[in-house]
This record gives C-alpha cells, sequence and structure tokens, in this order.
C-alpha cells in the first residue's frame, strides 16, 4: 500500500541545498580557531612548511679561518718588527756595531774587522786606563769624508744602520786605547824607552809586537773631562801624538761614543777585547 507522507531529503548528500547551512551550523570558523602564530599541520599531522619569505631567515655562513700562509707571514712579519725594535733600542742605550777601516790598531784590531761598542761606558761606568774607544772626530784628525755616493738601495743601508743591524761604516769616528785618565802625567819615554805614567812605567804587552815602536817624544798632563790615547800599532798610528795642535792632542769625554767590548765578525776573529789591568795594575792615581 502506498505511503502517504512525504520523504523527508537526506541532508549531506549530492551536496544537497541544505548541506552547506548545516556544515555551516555544526563547524566553527577554522581561522578563528587557530591561533595565527601557530603552525598548520599538513596531512598526518606533521607541521607544514612555513610559506617563504614569512618569519623565515637563511642560515649565515661561517667566517672562512685565515689560510696558513697568512698566518705564517703575519707570524715572520711579528718577528721582524719586534727584532727591529730591540735592535734599535740596543743600539741606542746598550751596544752600538763599527766597522774598522785602518790599521792603527792591529794587532788587536784588523782591517775590516766589526766590532760591538758599550755605550754605557764612560757613563755611567767610568773608563779605565787600557779601555778601548771609539769616539766622534770633533778635532780635525781625519781628512773631511767624501761626498756619499746615492744608489737606489742606499736608504736601505742607511735604515739598517740607523737601527743598529749594520755597523757604522762612516769614517768620522776614531778608535785608540786609553792611556791617560784625566789628571794623569804622560811622558815617552824613559830611560829603558818604557812610556811612564805618573811615573810609573809600563810594559805596554799590546803594542804590535811585530814592529819596534818610534819614540816620540811628549810630556802632558791630562786635563778634567780629555782623554790621552795611543794606537796599538804605535808605527802606523795617527793618535794624541800627531794631533797635539788641536786640543792638545786630548779626546774630550763627551765625544766618546763607548768602549769596544768584542769583535763580532769576522767568526774566526770573535773575542773579547781585554784592557789589560796586569799593565797599569801599579799606576798611581793621577793628580
Amino acid at each position: 500500500m502506498p505511503e502517504n507522507h512525504a520523504r523527508i531529503p537526506d541532508p549531506g548528500h549530492d551536496g544537497g541545498p541544505e548541506a552547506p547551512a548545516a556544515r555551516a551550523a555544526a563547524e566553527p570558523d577554522a581561522a578563528a580557531a587557530v591561533p595565527e602564530s601557530a603552525p598548520a599541520k599538513a596531512e598526518g599531522g606533521a607541521p607544514a612548511s612555513p610559506a617563504a619569505g614569512k618569519h623565515s631567515s637563511a642560515p649565515r655562513a661561517e667566517p672562512s679561518a685565515p689560510g696558513p700562509l697568512f698566518v705564517w707571514l703575519k707570524e715572520i712579519a711579528t718577528v721582524v718588527v719586534i727584532a727591529v725594535v730591540l735592535s734599535f733600542l740596543i743600539k741606542t742605550f746598550l751596544f752600538r756595531a763599527f766597522y774598522i777601516p785602518s790599521e792603527s790598531m792591529v794587532s788587536t784590531l784588523d782591517v775590516n774587522d766589526r766590532i760591538f761598542v758599550n755605550l754605557l761606558v764612560p757613563e755611567p761606568f767610568a773608563l779605565s786606563h787600557g779601555d778601548v774607544v771609539v769616539f766622534r772626530d770633533t778635532q780635525g784628525w781625519l781628512a773631511a769624508a767624501p761626498e756619499k755616493t746615492e744608489g737606489p738601495f742606499t736608504w736601505v743601508q742607511d735604515g739598517l744602520t740607523f737601527v743598529g743591524l749594520l755597523p757604522d761604516d762612516s769614517e768620522q769616528h776614531l778608535v785608540k786605547r786609553v792611556i791617560g785618565l784625566p789628571g794623569d802625567h804622560v811622558i815617552c819615554c824613559d830611560a829603558g824607552g818604557k812610556l811612564t805614567i805618573n811615573g810609573a812605567p809600563v810594559d805596554e804587552s799590546y803594542v804590535n809586537a811585530a814592529e819596534i815602536p818610534e819614540i816620540r817624544n811628549f810630556d802632558v798632563v791630562v786635563p778634567e773631562g780629555k782623554v790621552w790615547v795611543m794606537g796599538d800599532n804605535r808605527n802606523h798610528s795617527a793618535d794624541s801624538r800627531a794631533h797635539m795642535e788641536a786640543n792638545g792632542g786630548f779626546v774630550n769625554l763627551a765625544d766618546i761614543e763607548g768602549k769596544a767590548a768584542v769583535i763580532a765578525w769576522p767568526l774566526n776573529r770573535i773575542s773579547v777585547l781585554d784592557n789589560y789591568p796586569d799593565v797599569f795594575k801599579n799606576v798611581p792615581a793621577g793628580g
């Protein structure tokens, strides 16, 4: 028997007219339910990738470490700078290198020897008889130095000399041995041909034994602030004896660069220079 009541349509099937309304009523707005900051989840529950350009940044590249060559060059440069600074300080306050151009001190010093000079003598440490000293030529003992020829690398040599890495080869310095100190009475010679200091004869064992020294008579009293100097190679040394017309032949203490301490070059001549204290041990103090 046919049913007389109307059929109620099935909601949700085939997109019927009541389906959207029903879904809207049954489900809250998804955009309102999920906070904006929360990451959306992909299918299967895993977080989805953030949108391109939104809340994302590319990983920063680590700075590259300097190469071994750069590190090596840096270390070499540091060592060179330290060496130059130390050399300059040593040359300025402690030791200075000089070149020997003449034979006036043979056989103690040979031509072309390189020596180191102690700059702490005569101040703060005093000179002694027999010290070998280097002094500036302020009295005109030497001929004027010729004009220096400038070459493409002259500045390099001058710079190395200035900081003390090369010896001073200018010929406006002299090197001699101190015979008379301030107040000493020095005479050449007694009846036995010996030099006397304050009446005491001295046996000068440092004099070049290859030649018999020529006698050059003199009789001097050394003034305050000055010294009397002579070369060990007596027959070939234009020392105080040869320049008595200039400052009496004396060397001003203020002109003394220092006391020659060692022969540094050539290698086969490296040695400490002696002031022969035994030679002067019997010399009494000067006036």
